[in-house]
C-alpha cells in the first residue's frame, strides 16, 4: 500500500508542492539526481568515468502536453550530446529518453512528434559517436514506444529499448528484440500496474526477470541488466558464462546514488558497469519512484527529515 501511495503521489501536483518545500528535500534529491544544470551532469559523468563506470544521462521530464516543451527537451538533448562530444565524454556516456517528454502524449499527432524529436536526438548521438536508449513508462505506452523504436532502428540500428519484466508480455518482447545488434535494458518495472497486465508479487516478478534474462543472454543482442538485486546480478553473470558471453557483450546498470560500492566492484572486476544519471529541474516524479522502489530509500528520506526539519 505504501508503494501504491508513493507512486500515486509521483503524479500529484499538490503533493509535489508540499515535498518541494520540505527542508531536507534538496539534500536527499542530490543523492539520486546529479543536479539541475548541464554542467552538473557533465561533472558527475566525468567523476563516474574516472572510476571506470559508464553513464546513461536522462534529461528529466515526462508527460509533456505542450509541443514547444517537447521540442525544447529535444533541443536540450542535442545540447547535451554536443557537450559530450566536445568534452570527450561521449566514449563513456550515452543518453536515455522518455518519449512522453518529447511529445508522445500530445493530443494531436503525439506519436509523430515524438518520433521526429527522437530522430533529432538520435542524429545528434550518431554525430557524437554514442547511442540512445528509449526509456519505458507505464504499460499504456508500451506498444507506442516499441513501434517508434522499430521505426528509428531502420536508420539507427544501435537504438536501445527498455523492457519491464513485471509486465506479462515482456518475455515475448524480449524474444522480438533479442536479434543481432539489438540493445535491451531489462528492468523490473517502477510503475503501479493492474494485475491483468503485470505480476504483482515480488517472487513472480523475480521469476519473470530471470526468464527474460535467459532469453536475452541466449540471444544475439546486447543485454543491459538494470538491477540492484544481488541475486539478479549473480544470475546474470552465471547466464553470461553459460552462454559464452564476453565481458563486452553485455552490461550491468544501476541508478546514480544506489549501491555505489557494488557499482565500483563490478567495474573493477572487468564487467561493463553503467550508471543511470538523471539531471534537470523535473526531478519530482523520478525521485518519488525511487522512494517507492526501495524501503531503504524512504527510510533515508524520513531520517533526514527528522534530523534537518
Amino acid at each position: 500500500m505504501l508503494r501504491s501511495a508513493l507512486l500515486a503521489a509521483s503524479r500529484s501536483p499538490q503533493v509535489r508542492t508540499v515535498v518541494e518545500k520540505l527542508p531536507p528535500t534538496r539534500a536527499i534529491v542530490d543523492r539520486f539526481v546529479a543536479g539541475e544544470p548541464l554542467d552538473a551532469a557533465l561533472a558527475a559523468s566525468d567523476e563516474l568515468a574516472a572510476t571506470g563506470r559508464r553513464v546513461t544521462l536522462d534529461h528529466l521530464g515526462e508527460d509533456t502536453r505542450d509541443a514547444a516543451q517537447a521540442a525544447a527537451t529535444a533541443a536540450a538533448y542535442e545540447q547535451l550530446l554536443t557537450a559530450l562530444k566536445e568534452t570527450g565524454l561521449a566514449k563513456h556516456a550515452e543518453v536515455s529518453v522518455k518519449l512522453s517528454a518529447v511529445g508522445q502524449f500530445l493530443p494531436q499527432d503525439g506519436e509523430r512528434v515524438a518520433l521526429e524529436n527522437a530522430r533529432r536526438i538520435c542524429r545528434a548521438a550518431a554525430d557524437a559517436g554514442t547511442t540512445v536508449t528509449l526509456d519505458m513508462e507505464d504499460h499504456t505506452t508500451t506498444d507506442s514506444t516499441l513501434g517508434i523504436a522499430r521505426e528509428l532502428r531502420a536508420d539507427f540500428p544501435w537504438l536501445g529499448v527498455v523492457l519491464q519484466a513485471y509486465l506479462r508480455r515482456t518475455e515475448a518482447d524480449c524474444r522480438d528484440f533479442s536479434g543481432p545488434g539489438s540493445r535491451v535494458r531489462l528492468c523490473k518495472g517502477a510503475y503501479q500496474e493492474p494485475a491483468s497486465v503485470a505480476f504483482q508479487k515480488k517472487d513472480e516478478v523475480d521469476r519473470a526477470y530471470v526468464r527474460c534474462l535467459k532469453v536475452l543472454m541466449a540471444g544475439e543482442g546486447y543485454p543491459m541488466i538494470a538491477s540492484h538485486d544481488p541475486r539478479m546480478v549473480r544470475i546474470a553473470g552465471q547466464l553470461a558464462e553459460w552462454n559464452g558471453r564476453k565481458a563486452d557483450s553485455f552490461e550491468y546498470q544501476m541508478l546514480y546514488g544506489i549501491r555505489p560500492e557494488e557499482q565500483l566492484r563490478l567495474a573493477e572486476s572487468g564487467a561493463t558497469m553503467r550508471v543511470y544519471l538523471p539531471y534537470g529541474q523535473e526531478w519530482y516524479g523520478y525521485f518519488m519512484r525511487r522512494l517507492a522502489e526501495r524501503p531503504a530509500n524512504l527510510g533515508f528520506f524520513l531520517r533526514a527529515m527528522a534530523t534537518r526539519g
